[in-house]
């Protein structure tokens, strides 16, 4: 699934190409996402891309009238192409600009979503999210004071929007290793000084992925049409059996929340 920083690198991507350009015509070629595509979705005909937005894992393009929401769902990528250009199998939506040029959402799956967000006003997907991340919002005393008695994991703690948003699976598993923290310990039992440590590293790992283009996974693509190259550099995730990097004892793997969870059993406590 595109994490936050593929997100983030597709609407870096996608900005030039579509900012303050008027849409001259919307095509659904599928309006079953996983959520059914909404008329509201065509207001934006006519109209002026005035930004690009991203709110955790959803690109929200703004106009007069309210905003287009996107969402990749697990497999999904935009791409940005010659308006004449032949659709591809999975195409399901497009935006057509006066520059002659298609914004094109691709989804095998139709896990993604394209739904529609009226001025002024949050829609109920983005009403119930965490701080950003990589903002000052996102602090370990935050982070510690939302963590006092809970007995779930703290990877899945981590993972969860109303926390912060955006740290996905890989990056989850990431930050853990580089904080020393067994993603298994109750989130609750790990204390302020270790969140002091975990919080930093979880903005640093998100911030070096987008900046080196996203992590490559089978399924994404930036919307140049070239993968990101982060995945080079990841020092746990699909490493199962590995050595570790830091102590060179085989990395293990278990299931956390039916997600995939790989860490060092000797330098994660």
């Amino acid at each position: 699934m595109p994490e936050l920083p593929e997100v983030e690198v597709s609407r870096m991507g996608i900005t030039p190409h579509i900012l303050q350009q008027r849409v001259t015509k919307v095509n659904i070629h599928n309006p079953n996402m996983r959520w059914p595509v909404p008329d509201e979705v065509y207001q934006i005909t006519n109209l002026v891309v005035l930004d690009v937005q991203r709110r955790a894992k959803y690109l929200l393009l703004k106009c007069e009238l309210g905003s287009v929401i996107l969402h990749l769902g697990m497999s999904g990528n935009l791409r940005v192409v010659d308006k004449d250009e032949p659709l591809k199998k999975h195409d399901h939506i497009e935006f057509i600009f006066a520059n002659n040029k298609a914004l094109r959402l691709n989804d095998p799956r139709r896990f993604g979503c394209c739904l529609w967000q009226q001025p002024d006003q949050c829609h109920s997907l983005l009403s119930k999210l965490g701080p950003e991340p990589l903002t000052d919002e996102f602090t370990a005393k935050r982070v510690y004071e939302q963590s006092r008695n809970k007995k779930v994991p703290v990877k899945q703690f981590i993972m969860d929007n109303a926390v912060v948003v955006g740290v996905g699976n890989i990056y989850a598993n990431e930050s853990l290793f580089k904080a020393g923290i067994h993603p298994k310990r109750e989130a609750g039992k790990v204390s302020l000084a270790r969140y002091q440590q975990l919080v930093p590293i979880i903005k640093d790992t998100l911030a070096a992925a987008i900046t080196q283009g996203g992590t490559t996974l089978k399924d994404f693509a930036q919307s140049d049409g070239k993968p990101g190259y982060f995945a080079q550099q990841l020092l746990v995730y699909g490493r199962k059996g590995e050595p570790c990097m830091m102590c060179k004892k085989a990395l293990t793997e278990i299931r956390l929340g039916q997600r995939s969870t790989v860490f060092c059993s000797q330098c994660q406590r």
